[in-house]
């Protein structure tokens, strides 16, 4: 993933006032606005300008950003932490503008993956009488488990505040949620009446939660369909064998062909995550070689060698 330094992208240092972003918004977007423009990277440059301000110009977005705690360079690689975008709750409000800088726009990958898809668009209520609250939104990580079982889970969410010195903290809140069963990566939950307080007596709005599936190390999440690295000796490649196999419900009996290969993927129909047309399980299978560390060890490896003598595997791979 490739990192945004929003504050380069308007020009402003990190400690830079709410009011110095939005001048600096205001001046680049006159700038780089395709209909007036001559600079040749002018549409790509107002994107760039446009998504710096969605995420500065909303005091929450930014607590989030700066809380990310990276200074790397912008369009460096970005290999972010464990958890590092899930459990901000956003209110969904915009950055004023007209909709430039808190509307809708073709939002990075970065973007969606700290914010959640639905940010790029969202919009608080504008209302000064009776109206219902406005939606928040916020991203939440389950085991893979919980996908295939469904669970009843305490998440914790962490919601940006902005007091009257326009300071801004956090703040926590824990709830009670049902994971339901089958659930899917990217798939929103709805909790009705969870979002922001309404005005003038009118309804809470509702909390939309992005689900995250955190599959275990060696599985792999595609969809409804669930891969998982499955390592074999070599003679039970060769030989063929019926192995013991780790899925997310409990480990099954798998009968591997003889003659099987490293990268060989076995199927397992129906046996991934649930659904009307539930998901595949695939076995991918990866060759593990016996370590040669003793002398009866390295003496097996020679025979073994001396009655492959004429085996070449990377002609073979030419071939």
């Amino acid at each position: 993933m490739e990192y945004k330094d929003y504050y380069a992208a308007l020009g402003v240092k990190r400690g830079a006032a709410q009011d110095e972003i939005k001048r600096a918004y205001r001046k680049l977007a006159r700038k780089y606005h395709p209909d007036v423009s001559k600079e040749a990277d002018a549409e790509a440059r107002f994107k760039d300008v446009a998504e710096a301000y969605a995420a500065l110009g909303d005091p929450e977005k930014r607590a989030a950003y700066d809380a990310i705690g990276t200074r790397q360079a912008a369009g460096a690689e970005f290999r972010p932490p464990p958890g590092w975008n899930s459990g901000f709750e956003f209110s969904g409000r915009d950055a004023g503008e007209g909709g430039i800088g808190g509307g809708d726009f073709d939002a990075s990958e970065f973007f969606e993956a700290l914010f959640g898809r639905q940010a790029a668009g969202a919009r608080g209520p504008r209302s000064h009488g009776q109206a219902a609250g406005g939606d928040h939104h916020a991203r939440v990580q389950i085991d893979l488990k919980d996908a295939y079982q469904g669970a009843r889970r305490t998440i914790t969410l962490r919601m940006p505040e902005v007091d009257g010195q326009g300071q801004v903290a956090l703040r926590e809140r824990a709830l009670e949620v049902n994971i339901p069963r089958g659930i899917r990566d990217g798939q929103h939950l709805r909790l009705a009446g969870q979002g922001g307080a309404g005005h003038g007596g009118g309804p809470a709005g509702d909390l939309y939660l992005e689900i995250e599936i955190v599959p275990p190390a060696n599985f792999r999440v595609d969809g409804r369909d669930v891969f998982v690295d499955l390592p074999l000796a070599p003679w039970e490649a060769a030989l063929g064998a019926t192995v013991t196999m780790p899925t997310p419900d409990a480990s099954v009996q798998l009968a591997v062909p003889a003659g099987s290969t490293a990268g060989r993927k076995l199927r397992l129909k129906g046996k991934g995550i649930p659904g009307a047309a539930p998901g595949d399980l695939y076995a991918v299978l990866q060759i593990a070689l016996p370590p040669a560390d003793g002398d009866a060890a390295r003496q097996a490896y020679r025979s073994f060698a001396a009655s492959f003598g004429g085996f070449d595997p990377r002609r073979e791979r030419e071939g």
